[in-house]
């Protein structure tokens, strides 16, 4: 196994646990909002999507031009916005109106725009030169299996214990995510390398 930074780990690790608990309501959230949401409709459950979205590219250049570049500690931006982002479910979980909806969805957007120009800006720091593919494909490849395990897993979850349960499922793995993200803050590794077997059993200290 190559050596691989282990800030660059962590970062891999909390972007696959808070993608992949995301994934657990991303195919069902629009029979969410049809279905238990005071005006939720297919066009309601478009426009949320919109808004993030929006929200999150109108935001995401000014911040990353004019705050994140110019940030000595980028683990502080990707900490604000990645704690926004997991506010997001526990948010969907005391919906009632679709209007609730909205207002999270602008909270995800904001969130996103400081979380990921910081994420990736950090990714392609502590990245190896000689080892771009591998590692790159480490994350591309455990968001992918991640997302696809917990695609199928929130629809089960959903049908069975219902839609409350589910969000405040995603709220807590995300929130493990999160922590490592604190660790990541910490540890000092900018230039320690460990094997990824030794990261996955070992505490990384600062």
């Amino acid at each position: 196994m190559e050596k691989i930074n282990p800030k660059l780990l962590l970062l891999i690790f909390s972007d696959i646990l808070i993608l992949s608990s995301f994934g657990l309501i991303g195919p069902i959230f629009a029979v969410f909002i049809t279905n238990n949401l005071v005006g939720g409709t297919l066009v309601t459950a478009g426009l949320a999507t919109t808004i993030f979205l929006v929200v999150k590219s109108v935001i995401q250049m000014p911040l990353s031009r004019y705050f994140i570049d110019k940030e000595k500690h980028k683990t502080h931006s990707l900490l604000v916005g990645t704690l926004m982002i997991i506010s997001v479910p526990f948010i969907y979980a005391g919906a009632k109106e679709v209007y609730t909806i909205f207002i999270a969805q602008a909270i995800y957007g904001f969130g996103a725009a400081l979380a990921y120009p910081a994420w990736f800006s950090l990714f392609t720091t502590y990245i190896d030169s000689k080892h771009k593919g591998f590692e790159y494909t480490l994350w591309s490849t455990g968001v992918g299996v991640g997302s696809a395990i917990t695609a199928y897993i929130g629809a089960e979850v959903a049908v069975f214990l219902g839609f409350k349960y589910l969000f405040f499922l995603v709220g807590a793995i995300a929130l493990l995510g999160f922590i490592l993200l604190i660790i990541l803050d910490r540890i000092d590794g900018k230039g320690g390398k460990i094997s990824l077997k030794y990261a996955l059993k070992h505490r990384i200290k600062r």
